[in-house]
């Protein structure tokens, strides 16, 4: 750190540090009105925090706002008057000695989560405390522009990775369409029910609880199961005598599972080696097939776009956007030979494998990108920053 530059505690350089409080009973809207025209803000990234309007502005100077709660270190620049909610803390700084865009480079390079507190929240007091480099105001200024235009390029680079990793997905979700939506001849079209066996899980017996302690009797809970991935890692257990009770409502390994309510509704896949004799439960289904269909097959075709709309569809027709098993039997299933379905397979892995590793390659150079942006934040309040971080 240079000689002429200062630490300092952030109440130290600010006119007032303090928490939001409960939003205006009667006198806020959803909506912006000329009656209510003054923005709430309140913990969360979406719409930059953004709650609704009031009428009571409670902070008028520019200042930043952090996310106490939920995403914990999230913040904003606010220039506008503004009505803080609970859990938002506000930074007032003082402009004299502190340049507002500098203390939010500074406040986005802390680590909040991993500062030391097992309290998942940040407090008032835990702000204040904060050491906070502070350089004259001529370098501050400095560092600002130079951190601007180098975040700039990193938005940018970023962006084009994040499209090419969308642009990766979708190539593969295109091509797994186009093979339902081009049959050829021989190709068969049945109801779900006509081909396989649906039959639902079993919730735990009233009184009775899962365990964590590996009792050889796994459980599949639907927050276990996920498009084409069932997370054995987080497995829980249940207890002999509860097994006993529900010994009929097991799974064999290559069985298809389907959820069925649940914001992951509709997410399929094959119960692993690992998981042959779990009970599976109510929330979720499996599917047994009873003729020439490949497991895995049947899993693409659920996966397609067609097969998609197809479960959105079953879902909304239900009262209470539960997929009955009637209506997964209702499913339609178009499907070829099992030496076209085979074909089909291979194609299909061997485009998911480029597509993973496509995946691989993009996923890993905005993590690069994120990682830059930490150094290059460093390097600014270490005193190191230069004009050679814009060439990024």
């Amino acid at each position: 750190m240079k000689q002429d530059w200062e630490i300092k505690k952030l109440i130290e350089v600010c006119e007032e540090v303090f928490a939001g409080g409960d939003v205006p009973k009667g006198n806020s809207s959803k909506m912006e009105t000329n009656a209510f025209n003054i923005p709430i803000f309140s913990n969360g990234e979406k719409n930059k925090g953004l709650y609704g309007y009031t009428n009571v502005a409670r902070v008028t100077k520019p200042s930043i706002t952090i996310s106490a709660r939920g995403t914990i270190g999230y913040s904003e620049i606010r220039k506008e008057a503004f009505y803080p909610a609970i859990r938002l803390i506000v930074v007032i700084p003082n402009t004299d000695i502190l340049e507002l865009s500098f203390l939010k480079h500074v406040i986005s390079s802390i680590d909040f989560i991993h500062s030391g507190s097992s309290i998942p929240q940040l407090t008032v007091p835990m702000i204040k405390e904060y050491p906070i480099p502070l350089p004259p105001l001529p370098e501050q200024k400095r560092i600002v522009a130079i951190l601007d235009k180098a975040f700039a390029s990193i938005a940018k680079a970023k962006a084009n990775a994040e499209q090419n990793l969308k642009n990766a997905k979708e190539l593969f979700e295109s091509y797994l369409q186009g093979v339902f939506e081009n049959k050829g001849e021989g190709w068969e079209e049945k109801k779900l029910g006509e081909v396989c066996h649906v039959k639902g899980g079993k919730r735990l017996p009233k009184g009775h609880k899962l365990t964590s302690e590996d009792t050889g009797l796994p459980y599949i809970r639907a927050r276990d199961l996920k498009q084409e991935t069932v997370l054995v890692e987080q497995t829980l257990f249940l207890k002999p005598e509860t097994q006993n009770l529900i010994k009929n409502y097991t799974v064999k390994a290559g069985d298809v599972y389907i959820t069925i309510v649940g914001v992951n509704i509709g997410d399929v896949g094959t119960i692993p080696a690992k998981m042959a004799g779990a009970n599976l439960t109510e929330n979720a289904a499996k599917i047994i097939i009873k003729n020439s269909i490949s497991n895995i097959y049947l899993v693409k075709w659920l996966t397609s776009e067609t097969s998609r709309r197809n479960i959105i569809r079953a879902t909304m027709a239900a009262a209470q956007g539960k997929l009955a098993l009637t209506r997964i039997k209702d499913l339609p299933i178009f499907y070829p030979p099992p030496e076209i379905q085979d074909e089909i397979l291979t194609k299909i892995n061997n485009l998911s494998l480029e597509t993973k590793k496509l995946k691989t390659i993009y996923q890993q150079k905005i993590d690069d990108l994120e990682e830059l942006k930490k150094s290059v934040l460093q390097k600014a309040f270490n005193g190191e920053l230069t004009e050679k971080e814009i060439a990024l």
